[in-house]
């Protein structure tokens, strides 16, 4: 039901810690980096884009963040602070430039690689991210934005919420599909259609299982990070951003990515209509279709 990856692997980064990686499409196309969701990991890569990667001619990888999946659990200073540990993967795996795509709270991370590897990352694509809630650029509400006062709370205590968290993911392993279906029927309507689809609920579930094996700190991780300053500012980046964002999206509301997008001197948003927080996964051929052709303008441009 679902294209499995080429190849997976980790990549040793600073402080001898590790990030894993998995490969779909063409061992020598145009890499594009997806970073997953959050909670999510390397294998949360809907099959629209495993199969369009191939027939696109592009390398796509998939990275797990530090506490998920094989990635070894580290909470950096600041997002910013995650891009050197990504120039040390993509040079290991041969990519001098390459795309990315972030799924909402993959975005950050995105964008804070296209601010600091300029050089390197060609166009960016975010999916519903997540935006600032701390600063000059924050936009209250959301889910995040609701949380971002415990931020210093989840810190104190990310290690017991991380175990916690665990143990929660290990119990309901082996009830994963009734559990995805119970998660589906209480959300919107956007999200239900998203889940409804066959191979969609595979990939989440099998995202999941491979992903918590050694435990799931990586969202706990994920939402000290949020909270915090990220280190840079959206009005710096100069990479062509790409947004795709539903107009239902309870999670991180519509409001924040027209909000942040102004902010970007080359940023364009594509609205979602009807579509919920996970409605960016039904337009994946259209992303990555996006992205190349921004590449060819890139390259003509050089």
């Amino acid at each position: 039901m679902i294209t499995p990856p080429r190849v997976e692997g980790v990549v040793n980064v600073r402080g001898g810690r590790k990030l894993a990686f998995a490969e779909w499409g063409r061992p020598h196309g145009r890499p594009i980096i997806w970073l997953h969701g959050t909670p999510g990991a390397r294998r949360q890569i809907p099959e629209a884009a495993r199969v369009a990667a191939d027939e696109l001619d592009v390398r796509l990888v998939g990275i797990d963040r530090p506490g998920v999946g094989d990635s070894t659990p580290h909470l950096y200073d600041s997002i910013l602070d995650f891009t050197s540990d990504l120039e040390i993967v993509a040079d290991d795996l041969g990519f001098d430039e390459f795309a990315m795509i972030g799924l909402s709270g993959g975005g950050p991370y995105v964008l804070a690689s296209a601010y600091a590897l300029p050089d390197r990352v060609v166009a960016a694509a975010i999916l519903g991210g997540v935006v600032p809630a701390r600063g000059d650029e924050r936009v209250p509400g959301g889910l995040v934005g609701t949380l971002a006062p415990l931020g210093r709370l989840v810190e104190r205590f990310r290690l017991p919420l991380s175990l916690a968290l665990t143990g929660f993911v290990w119990a309901l392993r082996p009830f994963a599909s009734p559990a995805l279906d119970l998660y589906a029927r209480i959300s919107p309507e956007g999200d239900r259609r998203i889940f409804a689809r066959p191979e969609v609920k595979a990939m989440f579930i099998d995202d999941i299982v491979s992903g918590s094996r050694r435990g799931m700190s990586a969202p706990v991780l994920d939402l000290v990070l949020f909270t915090r300053p990220w280190g840079f500012s959206l009005s710096d980046i100069k990479v062509p951003i790409r947004w795709w964002h539903g107009d239902a999206d309870n999670i991180v509301p519509l409001a924040h990515g027209v909000h942040v997008l102004p902010l970007m001197p080359d940023a364009e948003l594509y609205v979602r209509p009807g579509e919920s927080h996970l409605g960016g996964l039904g337009a994946a051929e259209d992303v990555l279709g996006t992205l190349l052709a921004l590449w060819d303008i890139h390259n003509a441009r050089r």
